[in-house]
């Protein structure tokens, strides 16, 4: 047999044996199938199955339409541990307000086909994510990118600025090169030794600090087992492959070099509580100390981006949309009633 395969079952063995024992000690807790079979979403799911890297594949959507059309559309990009379903507050008020809105689960997340050997860039992703919209008819957008969705906003915004009517980023990563300030370099092998560690523990707790600035609300457990039931089923193997691949992409393919190039009118949110910085518990102690600082990353951004609104909201983590969502939904709105660009505003 050979050695890369032998090394891939190796790996998987060891994934399903970290989860089988998560599965044994969460047994009260739900399994979802590797694209998320079981977890139920707000609104019908849709999909887009088209080919790619020789490969067959669907892509999940939710199409959600006003009842009173202004003639826009958002399309709302997912971060690394979340998915379509958790922009339901803001599809509210986006479809509320009269946007059609397009929220997509990535190829290789959540309901979305998690492809064997699929080679994961950010630039795979926004053409498969034109592919979509294309074939719904959608020639212009507004694209929200949350996290790593935002690192995928910019990059989509790179590649077809003509499409981007707006571009929303909502703390996304990607605000430093944390390579360039020290982070040590891991494997796919080193990131797939981490994905047998993830249990709803790890995950609550990682959510508590840095999403939600050491708070919780009963309601955020919904997307903890969302993620960790993943891991507990029988698709878990797939699940980890994909996620060590897709944190690989992030890791070594930055936008940050290409701000001063991104041109559609952008509206940057920033709580100030976020910390996040990708295997920042990797770099040495005196260089993790200064990654994930948002408050100075945002303006930072916000000098270099053209066209740019920042609005922080100082008391807030990493995923402002879900930790106060009337705030967030009401300034989010107000500037895609009008777009200022330049100013600092303080929510």
């Amino acid at each position: 047999m050979h050695l890369k395969t032998l090394s891939y079952l190796a790996i998987a063995a060891t994934v399903a044996f970290g989860a089988s024992n998560a599965l044994a000690q969460s047994a009260a807790e739900p399994a979802y199938g590797p694209e998320l079979q079981g977890f139920e979403y707000p609104y019908p799911v849709q999909h887009y199955r088209f080919s790619s890297q020789g490969q067959e594949l669907d892509m999940a959507y939710l199409d959600v339409k006003p009842a009173t059309p202004n003639g826009q559309t958002a399309v709302l990009l997912h971060g690394k541990n979340f998915c379509a379903a958790t922009w339901d507050g803001t599809i509210k008020a986006l479809s509320g307000a009269g946007y059609r809105v397009i929220a997509l689960d990535q190829i290789g997340f959540c309901k979305s086909s998690k492809p064997d050997r699929y080679q994961f860039t950010f630039q795979q992703l926004a053409g498969n994510s034109r592919a979509l919209l294309a074939s719904l008819g959608i020639e212009h957008s507004i694209m929200v990118g949350h996290s790593t969705g935002g690192m995928l906003a910019m990059r989509y915004a790179l590649m077809y600025p003509d499409a981007t009517d707006r571009l929303v980023l909502v703390d996304p990563i990607g605000l430093e090169d944390w390579k360039a300030k020290g982070v040590p370099w891991l494997s796919l092998d080193n990131w797939m030794q981490r994905e047998t560690r993830v249990t709803a523990d790890s995950i609550r707790a990682y959510e508590r600090a840095t999403y939600y600035a050491d708070t919780w609300d009963p309601s955020y457990e919904t997307w903890v087992q969302m993620l960790a039931g993943m891991y507990r089923g029988e698709g878990r193997a797939a699940v980890a492959s994909s996620s060590a691949r897709l944190y690989d992409m992030i890791a070594t393919q930055p936008v940050f070099y290409e701000f001063e190039q991104i041109k559609p009118p952008t509206l940057l949110f920033v709580g100030d509580k976020d910390t996040t910085a990708i295997a920042k518990d990797t770099a040495p102690p005196e260089i993790r100390k200064t990654l994930g600082n948002y408050p100075v990353l945002g303006k930072e951004a916000a000098r270099r981006i053209p066209h740019i609104q920042l609005i922080e909201f100082p008391d807030l983590g990493h995923s402002p949309q879900i930790q106060a969502p009337a705030r967030f939904h009401e300034a989010l709105l107000g500037w895609l009633q009008h777009p200022e660009t330049g100013a600092t505003l303080v929510k």
